[in-house]
């Protein structure tokens, strides 16, 4: 699978452009699954934010999709494989939500979607917030707020590395590079503090950083 890990979603050109060449063709001759599963274990997200997520002119199925349909993880383990899997293999792209983490962690497991990671090796993963944290190894205290039923059941741990999103988001006060720098110092491994204007692409073993706003990699 191919990654675009980002905090806030396709907020540029630069960012835009890294995702068709990901796609490997134009936005409009691509389809894409919108996952908001994440929200629901977040206390600050509500029924209306999940609405505007999906739908708002600023949302990810806004960019001008040939296609783009709602995929919702919960929903699927009472479904059967052969109705849902087709959607996932057939789609270009998964727009992954933000919103907790853990939570996503959860269902990506439970759903039976992580067991079609290796079957997707030309898919795109465009992440926003939690949807490209749930890749990475390890979170932290500060972004945990979701038990898992599961003791020790954290993130995927697809990439090596972690993400701090948000840096200096006016909504968010505590989201700067101090704190940023503090939190890094709990984390095993590199990780990277990067802002809404700023993602990070994947493709095999390939890491670049796609930005037009600032960001820092902590080690």
């Amino acid at each position: 699978m191919r990654l675009l890990l980002t905090s806030g979603g396709v907020t540029n050109p630069s960012i835009r452009t890294a995702l068709v060449e990901m796609l490997g063709k134009p936005i409009e001759e691509s389809t894409a699954l919108f996952i908001p599963t994440a929200q629901y274990g977040h206390p600050s997200c509500t029924p209306e934010v999940t609405l505007r997520s999906a739908s708002s002119d600023w949302s990810m199925t806004a960019l001008g999709w040939k296609s783009a349909g709602l995929l919702e993880l919960t929903a699927l383990p009472s479904m059967e494989g052969e109705r849902w899997v087709p959607w996932v293999e057939q789609a270009d792209a998964l727009l992954v939500d933000g919103g907790d983490a853990t939570y996503l962690a959860h269902w990506i497991r439970r759903s039976g979607l992580f067991k079609l990671f290796p079957r997707l090796e030309r898919t795109v993963w465009v992440g926003v917030s939690a949807g490209s944290m749930v890749m990475t190894p390890r979170i932290g205290a500060e972004f945990e707020r979701w038990t898992p039923p599961e003791p020790g059941e954290g993130t995927l741990g697809i990439v090596d590395f972690s993400l701090f999103p948000h840096l200096d988001y006016p909504d968010f006060p505590e989201n700067t590079l101090a704190h940023a720098e503090r939190w890094a110092e709990h984390i095993d491994g590199p990780a990277y503090a990067i802002d809404d204007q700023t993602a990070i692409r994947v493709v095999g073993e390939d890491v670049d950083v796609i930005s037009e706003g600032h960001w820092k990699r902590l080690e």
